[in-house]
């Protein structure tokens, strides 16, 4: 007899969580490279990023949802509509819930969301611990223990994505809820859907959000403009002109983000170029430009063309 074929899932799970509890950092452990940026900031991500995880068995195609909030603009708004249409898309939630913060009323509302977007439907959800790294064990363990009071889980799993503690059991619980299919949906070694031009955008917005002020990084918004071949420069080592345009809404902003004498903005420039050259795997010339548009979180017309 030959020996039966192992059966395989792929299927889809939501990483949610109020704003820094750790679903980028998560994401891009489970993926085992870099496709969702990290900060310390709110807000940090802005679109349902796709990170792809293939094994023999299964794929797990991860989607990092902005975070969760009681919105005060139309772009929080927009990105709360994005989180809730992705969850009633998905196979399984892990809901994320920072092992650092004491359970409070941004986690008690996103629980209530969930119970909500779960009427009716057998979706699970998976509480997921994260940055036990940063605590005692026996904080970990009071976390757990407020964690299941908190609702009705599938399961709850604690991990340090940073350290890697415990990430292998996020991805076999999450996976276990996936449904059968006969292949991956994405081939083999792809680990993201997300396009290069955004991919870039992001880097160039994750070294602007480090080292400012708090309520700067909500008013932070970037546009690759154009991407060309430099004629100029011998063919053994070929040079891309990448220009990015970084959108705030005050020039009291602009001139944070350039620093003194443009200090600042070659600080994001240098940063920036680092990982776009990673990224792109080849040289490149990077031109940023810092300019306003005035409240454009709350304006519908700049909204969609920032694409929001």
């Amino acid at each position: 007899m030959s020996e039966a074929t192992e059966p395989y899932a792929a299927g889809f799970a939501a990483l949610v969580g109020r704003p820094n509890a750790g679903k980028s950092t998560l994401t891009n452990a489970l993926v085992g490279d870099k496709v969702a940026i990290t900060s310390s900031k709110p807000q940090t991500t802005r679109h349902a990023i796709r990170g792809i995880v293939t094994g023999p068995s299964s794929q797990l195609i991860l989607v990092d949802t902005p975070g969760l909030h009681k919105a005060r603009t139309l772009l929080g708004q927009r990105l709360n509509d994005l989180v809730r249409a992705t969850i009633l898309d998905v196979d399984v939630v892990g809901f994320c819930l920072p092992a650092d913060q004491r359970i409070g009323p941004g986690d008690r509302f996103i629980a209530n969301e969930l119970g909500e977007l779960m009427r009716g439907r057998k979706l699970p959800v998976v509480a997921i611990a994260t940055k036990i790294d940063t605590v005692e064990r026996q904080r970990v363990a009071e976390h757990l223990i407020a964690i299941d009071q908190l609702g009705d889980w599938a399961a709850i799993v604690p991990c340090s994505a940073t350290r890697g503690d415990q990430v292998d059991d996020v991805l076999r619980v999450l996976s276990s809820y996936l449904p059968p299919s006969p292949g991956p949906l994405y081939p083999e070694g792809v680990i993201t859907d997300e396009d290069t031009e955004a991919r870039i955008a992001e880097l160039v917005r994750e070294a602007a959000l480090e080292g400012v002020r708090d309520e700067l990084p909500h008013s932070i918004a970037v546009l690759v403009e154009e991407m060309t071949e430099r004629e100029d420069t011998p063919h053994d080592r070929p040079l891309l002109d990448v220009r990015v345009n970084i959108y705030v809404e005050r020039d009291s902003q602009k001139a944070i983000i350039i620093g003194k004498g443009g200090s600042r903005l070659r600080e994001v420039g240098t940063d920036a170029r680092a990982g776009i050259e990673d990224l792109l795997g080849r040289r490149i010339f990077l031109h940023l430009r810092v300019k306003v548009a005035k409240d454009w979180q709350r304006d519908p017309r700049q909204l969609r063309r920032l694409g929001f």
